[in-house]
This record gives structure tokens, C-alpha cells and sequence, in this order.
């Protein structure tokens, strides 16, 4: 388990006596769930430490592990951070905020309170899914990219650069298709444990 700072739950909300933050007590949403799993010990607060863990544990290598925790929670935590909150330089995401930081220039998955949009989500295939109705190709994840692109918002497009990029590195097929299943389990949350248990699965053979 990661460590934390000593007053990590301190001002992360209400945590429980079996160890929970509050909004693991709650119904979550679909970009709650989909944060949740960085967070290693579940006290409501993601830190770099646990971002690098998380990435680890689904196959990423060193580097990009270490890349995406400062990016990550140097781009999201500042915007999650519950106001009159002193922090630091420890650079932490809320959980229970998430939906503040989301940026510019994506899919419009998620929908401002970080509810999964369905329609939104079927558009990206029927809109750039031209070799295969189920699945994207590198070029054509490209091409989402670029259609999503708002005037100016630089920061916008490198956050969606870079989790669609990392996302296509880490989960295409043999074939180099990035699956609608799988990127569908992205945006409920339930892929990056599924891809934890079957790297483990796979080390006890």
C-alpha cells in the first residue's frame, strides 16, 4: 500500500472506522468510479505516490508511471482541492471532486457532475470507428483527437492527448484496435481493476 502523509484524511472528509472516505460510502459516479481505483488505500484522497501504484499495477513502465502521477495530479489536484484547504506541494486529487477537473476538449463522456453520457460515448464509433464499428484504430484515435479540439485550449488538448494515448499504449489488441468494451469499461470505472487482477493472475502461473 502507498504511503501518506500523516494528516492525508484530515481534511479529505469524513472517513469511517473501517477505513473509507465518505464518498466510497455513497452511490458514486461513473467519473468518481473511474478515478477510485488510484486511490490504493481509499481514504477519499489520490496523491502521486498512488497515481505511479496504480499505473504500475495495470502494466505500465516506470517512466510513464512516474510521467503520468506528476502530470495527472499536477494538471487535476489543484482543481479537486476542497476550498480553505492548505496542501502544499503534496499535489492531491479528491475523489469526491473530480468532476472539477475536468478539462476542455473532450468527449463529452461525462457530463459536468462526472454522470456518463451514453449518447456521447456511441458518437465516438459512429463518428471515427471507420474500419471497424467496435474498435479504433491509431489513426483514427487521431482523428477523434482532433475533432475535439476547442479553439485555443491547449491544456484542453493535451489532457486529451495524453489519456487517450496512454489508454490506446496500454490496451490495444495485437492488431492495433482499441476495443468499444474496453473503452467503454474505462468510463465505468471497471477496467483498470480488472487489468490489476489479471496481471496478478498471470505472475502465479
Amino acid at each position: 500500500m502507498a504511503s501518506k502523509p500523516a494528516d492525508a484524511t484530515a481534511t479529505g472528509g469524513v472517513v469511517h472506522d473501517g477505513g473509507e472516505a465518505e464518498v466510497y460510502r455513497s452511490e458514486m459516479t461513473p467519473l468518481q468510479k473511474h478515478v477510485a481505483f488510484f486511490d490504493r488505500n481509499k481514504d477519499g484522497i489520490i496523491y502521486p505516490s498512488e497515481t505511479y501504484e496504480g499505473f504500475r499495477a495495470i502494466g505500465a513502465g516506470v517512466l510513464l508511471s512516474a510521467v503520468s502521477a506528476v502530470f495527472i495530479n499536477g494538471g487535476l489536484g489543484p482543481k479537486t482541492i476542497p476550498e480553505n484547504t492548505k496542501t502544499g506541494l503534496k499535489l492531491p486529487i479528491y475523489v469526491k471532486n473530480i468532476h472539477k477537473g475536468k478539462h476542455g476538449s473532450d468527449s463529452g463522456v461525462y457530463d459536468e457532475n462526472g454522470r456518463f453520457v451514453p449518447e456521447k460515448f456511441e458518437e465516438i464509433f459512429k463518428k471515427h470507428a471507420h474500419t471497424r464499428p467496435d474498435a479504433l484504430t491509431g489513426k483514427e484515435l487521431k482523428e477523434l483527437l482532433q475533432a475535439n479540439r476547442e479553439p485555443k485550449d491547449f491544456k484542453g488538448w493535451l489532457g486529451g492527448f495524453t489519456e487517450w494515448k496512454v489508454l490506446y499504449y496500454l490496451c490495444k489488441d495485437k492488431d492495433g484496435f482499441l476495443h468499444k468494451d474496453t473503452v467503454r469499461a474505462v468510463y465505468d470505472g471497471s477496467l483498470f481493476a480488472k487489468m490489476e487482477q489479471e496481471r496478478q493472475s498471470a505472475k502465479k502461473k
